[in-house]
């Protein structure tokens, strides 16, 4: 493309688009705890190096989840990256001009901001649990495994067009630059997960703000994926390197974790890809409200948007809601005359069922929860 070009000669002419044979200079980390920002217990429920949002932490929000409240998903620790040593490395058989950029390289290119969710590809998990009585693995998140957020940064598909991006190339792998990940005494590498280049040339963004200002610590700073639809596994944070390759790339986190596992599917599994559609309520898990009027909300979200959301809050009947904004998620809104005892609220996002197909790692959990409610 012409721009391609443009930007291309732009880069050569400051002397700071590296030729191929550049290896990736180190970007130095120092010590962290699991998770740098402060987790009040009023917005978090901490799962050992994650942290998930309290639903009715959000209520009163607005769209777009606040970075404070904003969920973390840590493999291992959040790394303390400098930002004036760190280099973006593209390179691998599926490129002809390998790149090494610095932050400020990458800012000088043109840009682009998307609203998007990241949502982890377990969240719900606790529900085939407690809901369908079936025993899964891994962390169990409720529902506040996800957050909302306008991304700045250069589209993935520039940067690869940049580095010669070869007609035979088949898939990218972008690697993360925290700390290994070792599990029963095996080292895996840093987190890394394969993306078909399909997908990678369509709306993957490299992002280095986050609601307006430089990524967080937590959240991938100084730059990270964005893979808007897809499990958070494959918005790589603290992103180091992206290799680009002819034949199929492989990791861990796409042979051995990520895969859907169980009788529905074959022995092998099959690879989590796109999320599923999902609804909750802004309300504390197990809520004691007064009798009388309220205004029930919540948000819903889906891959390719919501188009109507439904409540029920006798457990028989849906009453449709009136939708307030749309973006990375929908937020709804519904009034409510709560009467004294115990109620079971439920709401769906078009046509979520009842049930959601088992797996033994307890992914993308999409059926409509229940959620307990007493009123006094």
């Amino acid at each position: 493309m012409w721009w391609a070009d443009s930007v291309v000669r732009m880069i050569s002419r400051r002397g700071v688009l590296l030729a191929a044979g550049l290896s990736l200079l180190p970007s130095r980390a120092s010590a962290a705890p699991s998770i740098v920002k402060p987790l009040p217990a009023t917005d978090f429920v901490v799962h050992g190096t994650n942290a998930e949002t309290r639903w009715e932490a959000l209520r009163g929000t607005g769209s777009l989840t606040p970075v404070s409240k904003f969920f973390v998903r840590n493999h291992t620790s959040t790394p303390l990256l400098d930002a004036t040593s760190w280099r973006l490395r593209i390179h691998g058989s599926g490129v002809s001009r390998p790149l090494s950029l610095s932050v400020r390289d990458l800012r000088a290119l043109p840009s682009c901001s998307v609203e998007a969710v990241i949502e982890c590809a377990g969240n719900g998990r606790s529900f085939f649990t407690s809901q369908q009585g079936q025993a899964v693995a891994g962390t169990p998140w409720r529902l506040g495994g996800i957050g909302n957020a306008r991304w700045r940064g250069v589209p993935l598909g520039l940067l690869l067009r940049l580095a010669g991006l070869r007609a035979g190339a088949v898939d990218v792998l972008p690697a993360g630059l925290d700390a290994d990940y070792v599990t029963g005494g095996v080292n895996l590498g840093r987190v890394r997960r394969p993306l078909p280049v399909a997908k990678a040339l369509d709306d993957v963004l490299v992002a280095y703000e986050m609601n307006g200002a430089d990524l967080p610590p937590d959240h991938g700073f100084p730059a990270r994926l964005v893979v808007p639809g897809w499990a958070g596994i494959a918005s790589i944070k603290w992103l180091g390197s992206i290799e680009v390759s002819t034949s199929p790339l492989h990791s861990p986190w796409d042979t051995q974790y990520y895969r859907l596992l169980g009788p529905a599917h074959p022995p092998e599994g099959t690879p989590v890809t796109e999320q599923v559609a999902k609804s909750a309520f802004e309300l504390a898990w197990g809520a004691t409200v007064p009798a009388g009027r309220h205004v029930l909300t919540g948000r819903a979200w889906a891959p390719g948007g919501v188009r109507r959301v439904e409540v029920s809050t006798d457990g028989r009947t849906w009453r449709r809601a009136t939708l307030v904004s749309r973006g990375g998620w929908t937020r709804w809104q519904l009034p409510w005359q709560a009467a004294p005892g115990e109620h079971v609220l439920r709401v769906r996002a078009d046509d979520q069922p009842d049930e959601s197909p088992y797996n033994t790692q307890g992914y993308l959990f999409g059926a409509v929860v229940r959620h307990p409610v007493t009123v006094v």
